[in-house]
């Protein structure tokens, strides 16, 4: 019996040492891992200051969000404004003990190390979310000893360093949740678009269940694994009592309503924002898309959504003018037969009528797919044709089922030709059967067929007093082309490049009221291909002409006859300050017809110095740039005229000497390049090319202040219309990518400008009508209409005309009507009065 209990004793003692051995060892292993780690520990505090990746955001003047770029969606927010109920769930998910642990969970890693070492699996996590802020900030995903220490470690010294609150805060804005959403209000963007206080029970477990399996168990790519882990989270939440039983039942039967959505963009603006973006990577490089920046354009909200309604409107109507060239694809080598199992469709048959074949096309995956190919494209919607009848079609698209009338496909007569189409449609399966894809738009009350235009448009809009670019459109759709034809499509601007000429001739010699000879003229130069014989778009000869009424009537060969008269060297030197390159430009006669190539951009700029008296502005769309904490690291300083900044009134060369303090560091002054007074005349002409020539259709605006000029180029391959008021100037063109014909019909009073109304009808709304202020050198004279002579006394047809006064004519019109349709001779000169 002793020699038992001696044996017992030495046992015991054995274990006891052995213990206190393998304590020790563990106190020196952990104690020497501690001291070989702490010096590499980083200061807890520093989170504070961690730059989150934050995406790059687009706002317009107005602060409308237009887009962002970047990889992470993230918007950081304050503990302070996440709803406690998400609190709850998140804790119920992931560490219900957060308040009352000091950053490890010493039950919870030794549960987890357990079932490792008897299971070789691991059921359950250990880890703390004060752990998850140490390793998503600090450290890699690795599964070693090293770095599970390190993170246990850098757990104890975050919580002694920040309160609960901001561990907390850290975490929800740092997470990642699925669908390139990083923390929690990005994610209630991206899945609900709402913010995280808008959601519902249901709603907020859904997104608290999350960080488990962002990938593969969100409600976008798992539906069902993510409701299971949903109503997990739930049941913990009952568990705990943090919500009743029947808010638990509520929620745990609740759909799933999530759906991926994009950047939630205020305003489309696809054009503007890619060249933003290209700026900021040029200035910032790939930090562009990381650091947070807010960058706010010159786009005004308002007139970039009018901009993007207008081009599409003139371009779908200018395709319906020439015929359907019938649908995208179909699609009914695909058949379905279970349709009471679709409930989309169950729910649609409760209230169609037997007369629907419901021999439908395919399933609503299938359906989904395809049309998802397509989607929508501003005014335009995708859609499958379900069934057709007598009076209409059944569509389905993205948003639900569409009724289509036939009134609304009237207009599908099958395309033939640029310059010709078939027959109208008698019936609806004219037009389309069972399986098309087509496209449709909503039009006021009714629906209307539609489909992508093969015509092409570009719209810019520009502030002529400081080039703040207000509205650009470079197509119909930024869809599977970035093509920007704004800044980027050279075409000939046709007629209306004449302006530029006019002007030029002004500035060497002619007036309003010169005569010019309208007749046939034939150029053999070496500097023209063969023989050129130009005649007028309308085939006729007007004879000698007053050079308004060949603006106005926008005659080819008056044009060309000033510009020979005043020769090239005179006229590059004047159009050169306009802003264009004229190293590129054609150097013989064809110039005065606008062929040589330009951007809708630069004739913009060049028509914004007609309409602010004279000055030479840049174009620029960023207004400012912030960091993610508000601070301004850039704000724009253009060049202004005296309409914005009164001090540089007078200024011909750039000259900031001129400024105050408190306006250098905003603006600088636009040099005056035209004087006012060949600017007023030119207005003055330009207004009568919309009250009674090319462009009459924009009397319909009602504004006695718009002037503009029409272009139409050989064979219609390019239509223009670019015009302005003094606040506004905008130019749009409409043509194929691949210069041909728009058709016989074409041309920029006919297809430009119709788009040019729709813009600007809203651009100048809230606009009182200005007036162009008469410079003290410009008289108006009566002038006889058939010589440009002055009128006699008592002649009926006697007409106003604008001239500078070393210009007024001297000698009267040695005939003119009596009004009874007899020529009067006048034998003597009798005084005229100047207005």
């Amino acid at each position: 019996m002793p020699e038992i209990m001696k044996t017992s004793s030495f046992f015991i003692k054995f274990f006891l040492w052995l213990i206190l051995s393998c304590t020790a060892g563990s106190v020196m292993l952990i104690t020497g891992i501690y001291l070989y780690l702490a010096p590499e520990l980083p200061e807890a505090e520093q989170l504070l200051n961690v730059d989150l990746q934050t995406p790059l955001r687009l706002y317009t003047a107005d602060g409308k969000l237009i887009t962002e770029f970047g990889e992470k969606r993230r918007t950081p927010i304050t503990f302070e404004q996440v709803p406690p109920q998400f609190i709850n769930a998140l804790l119920a998910s992931e560490d219900d003990g957060f308040f009352e642990h000091s950053g490890v969970d010493v039950k919870g890693l030794a549960r987890a190390v357990f079932q490792l070492v008897t299971t070789g699996q691991k059921k359950s996590g250990g880890s703390t979310i004060t752990m998850q802020v140490a390793k998503n900030y600090y450290l890699t995903s690795e599964k070693t000893f090293t770095r599970k220490f390190t993170e246990i470690m850098l757990a104890l010294k975050i919580e002694r360093a920040l309160s609960k609150q901001q561990i907390l805060e850290l975490y929800i804005n740092k997470i990642y949740l699925g669908k390139r959403a990083y923390g929690i209000e990005a994610a209630s963007q991206v899945y609900y678009n709402k913010s995280i206080n808008e959601l519902s029970l249901a709603q907020l477990a859904m997104i608290a269940g999350l960080p488990q399996a962002p990938s593969a168990a969100n409600p976008i790519n798992s539906p069902n694994r993510a409701i299971l882990r949903r109503n997990y989270v739930l049941a913990r939440m009952r568990n705990l009592e943090k919500i009743t039983q029947e808010e638990f039942i509520e929620a745990a039967n609740a759909p799933v309503t999530a759906r991926y959505y994009g950047a939630n963009s205020e305003v489309s603006a696809p054009y503007i924002a890619e060249m933003v973006r290209r700026e900021m990577v040029d200035q910032y490089g790939d930090e562009a898309y990381t650091k947070g920046f807010n960058v706010f354009t010159t786009i005004k909200s308002d007139r970039q959504l009018a901009a993007n309604v207008a081009v599409q409107k003139g371009l779908l109507s200018y395709d319906r003018d020439h015929g359907y060239r019938g649908p995208e694809k179909n699609l009914n080598t695909i058949r379905i037969t279970d349709v009471p199992n679709n409930p989309i469709l169950a729910d649609w048959l409760k209230v169609a009528d037997n007369s629907f074949d419901i021999n439908w096309p395919a399933t609503l995956e299938q359906w989904h797919t395809e049309l998802n190919k397509y989607g929508s494209d501003g005014l335009i919607n995708s859609a499958v044709v379900l069934d057709t009848r007598k009076d209409g079609a059944l569509l389905y698209s993205l948003n639900g089922f569409v009724w289509l009338p036939f009134e609304g496909m009237a207009w599908a007569a099958p395309y033939l030709s640029i310059n010709s189409f078939g027959k109208k449609p008698t019936s609806v399966t004219d037009v389309m059967k069972q399986g098309d894809i087509i496209w449709y738009e909503i039009n006021g009350q009714s629906t209307r067929l539609a489909e992508r235009p093969k015509a092409e448009s570009a719209l810019v809009s520009l502030d002529p007093n400081s080039g703040a670019l207000q509205a650009l459109v470079g197509g119909f759709s930024n869809t599977g082309n970035q093509f920007n034809r704004a800044i980027q499509a050279e075409r000939q601007p046709g007629s209306a490049f004449k302006p530029f000429i006019y002007s030029s001739a002004l500035a060497n010699g002619l007036n309003t009221a010169s005569i010019i000879n309208d007749a046939p003229v034939v150029f053999d130069s070496s500097k023209i291909e063969d023989i050129w014989r130009p005649d007028n778009s309308s085939g006729k000869f007007y004879g000698p002409t007053r050079m308004r009424e060949a603006l106005i009537r926008s005659q080819n060969l008056v044009s060309i006859r000033m510009l020979d008269q005043i020769g090239m060297k005179a006229a590059f030197e004047h159009i050169r300050k306009f802003g264009f390159d004229t190293s590129t430009m054609n150097r013989d006669l064809s110039l005065a017809l606008g062929s040589s190539a330009v951007t809708p951009m630069q004739l913009a700029r060049a028509y914004a110095v007609i309409a602010n008296d004279g000055y030479l502005i840049d174009p620029y769309f960023i207004e400012r740039i912030e960091d993610s904490m508000g601070n301004v690291l850039y704000e724009a300083t253009p060049k202004m005229t005296p309409q914005l900044a009164p001090l540089c009134g007078g200024v011909n060369v750039i000259n900031n000497d001129n400024l105050t303090e408190q306006n250098h560091s905003i603006a600088q002054c636009a040099p005056r390049v035209l004087d006012s007074e060949n600017r007023f005349l030119m207005v003055s002409m330009m207004q009568d090319v919309i009250r009674k020539g090319t462009g009459r259709r924009a009397l319909v605006l009602k504004r006695a202040d718009i002037a503009g000029k029409t272009g139409t180029t050989n064979d219609q391959k390019d239509a223009w219309f670019s015009g302005f008021n003094p606040e506004v100037v905008s130019t749009v063109w409409v043509g194929l990518d691949s210069p041909t014909t728009l058709g016989r019909y074409a041309s920029g009073g006919t297809t430009a400008l119709p788009i040019w109304i729709d813009y600007m009808r809203v651009a100048l709304k809230d606009l009182p009508v200005a007036n162009y202020p008469q410079p003290e050198n410009i008289f108006s004279v009566r002038i006889d209409p058939e010589n440009g002579l002055l009128a006699a006394p008592g002649q009926s047809n006697a007409i106003f005309e604008y001239f500078r006064e070393n210009e007024i004519p001297t000698q009267y019109t040695p005939y003119y009507s009596n009004g009874l349709g007899e020529d009067v001779g006048l034998d003597e000169v009798i005084p005229e009065q100047l207005f």
